[in-house]
């Protein structure tokens, strides 16, 4: 699971305990503070994945992407049906400092091949294993509801991907239940950051704040797996703007609804893109009563801009390096444990009036 660069011990075993796996990371420890004093282990956050044994090395490549984001300490349970025992392999590295005297950054892993009877008291196995006094990241990709329960006792932080949910309202019932014992941080959310900072800054200039309040429609081009990221896209915009959203109905092979604003109500629309195969969306348009519109597509280097005024004028520019890609989003949901995002929980709330019934 370790980058090429990174250097260090490593221990394995078969039909192992989570105290045995303690004492050997201990060990490695030592070990590597032996070899250096210019080594530090990395304390800032624990990171437990909970994913089906098949899938380890797809889930292996995403952790070894995301860059500076690597999590202080990653426990990665992989779950293997008929399994009855734990084995476990751990390692202890470092990335080689740039010169003499540099400080070694410590990086620690532990893979745990568990059974499926053991995800209802994962937390009893993982707890030896995390280090106290950091915040602990739980990550579930395939599912796996009754580990990460187990583990909310343990984590601080779940980070989820709603779009991995094919029923929106299951995926805001679901949030909101673990939004009342941990904070929540949303792949889902997370890929439409770009498009809602890109929306916002068009709105920034004072010209053109007045026209906030008179946004009439809203359409939002998404891949087919992404309804839930435009629901949230929606609620975030109502939030921000004071809207009331009502229900989303179907209409053709996508959503509609409409939302109260305060001086006229708005259109939304959810429209999926057949042909996009990676999740998150291919554009957005926001149109105004006045007959101003803004668009955001997918393009070469970021998203292409086009913005048209009541005269059908059009102004054309491109939004350098608005995608993260999905190594890009990992990476950043791992960041984002470590901060906190005060819009979520407004958007997802606006979703669920969006979604009830």
């Amino acid at each position: 699971m370790s980058a090429p660069t990174l250097e260090g011990g490593v221990w394995s075993e078969q039909g192992t305990t989570p105290t045995d796996v303690e004492e050997a990371l201990r060990d490695l420890l030592r070990e590597r503070h032996c070899h250096s004093d210019a080594f530090v282990p990395a304390r800032v956050l624990n990171l437990v994945v909970v994913a089906d044994r098949e899938w380890r090395g797809e889930i292996q490549n995403r952790l070894d992407n995301v860059g500076r984001y690597h999590a202080s300490r990653t426990i990665l349970c992989a779950v293997e049906p008929g399994r009855t025992a734990i084995d476990a392999w751990a390692a202890v590295g470092a990335h080689p400092g740039d010169g003499a005297g540099m400080i070694e950054v410590g990086q620690e892993e532990v893979v745990l091949d568990i059974g499926p009877h053991h995800l209802e008291h994962l937390d009893s196995i993982v707890d030896p294993l995390v280090v106290t006094d950091l915040a602990t990241l739980v990550w579930s990709p395939h599912g796996h509801p009754e580990a990460v329960d187990a583990l909310l006792d343990l984590a601080q932080v779940v980070l989820v991907d709603s779009v991995n949910e094919p029923d929106p309202a299951e995926a805001v019932r679901r949030s909101s239940e673990l939004a009342e014992r941990a904070y929540v941080v949303d792949l889902a959310w997370l890929r439409s950051t770009p498009w809602r900072e890109r929306v916002a800054a068009t709105f920034d200039p004072p010209a053109w704040r007045g026209d906030l309040h008179k946004i009439s429609a809203v359409t939002v081009r998404h891949s087919p797996d992404s309804v839930i990221a435009g629901l949230l896209f929606l609620g975030w915009m109502a939030t921000r703007l004071g809207w009331r959203p009502g229900a989303m109905v179907s209409h053709g092979s996508g959503l509609q609804g409409t939302a109260h604003g305060h001086r006229q109500d708005v259109r939304m629309r959810l429209q999926p893109q057949e042909a996009m195969s990676t999740p998150g969306f291919a554009g957005l348009t926001v149109q105004t009563a006045s007959g101003l519109s803004v668009s955001l597509d997918r393009g070469p280097g970021g998203l292409s801009a086009c913005r048209t005024d009541r005269r059908g004028r059009e102004w054309r520019w491109t939004a350098m390096g608005a995608s993260r890609g999905e190594a890009g989003i990992l990476g950043e949901g791992i960041r984002q444990a470590l901060l906190r995002d005060k819009s979520y929980g407004p958007a997802l709330a606006a979703v669920g009036s969006m979604v009830a019934g």
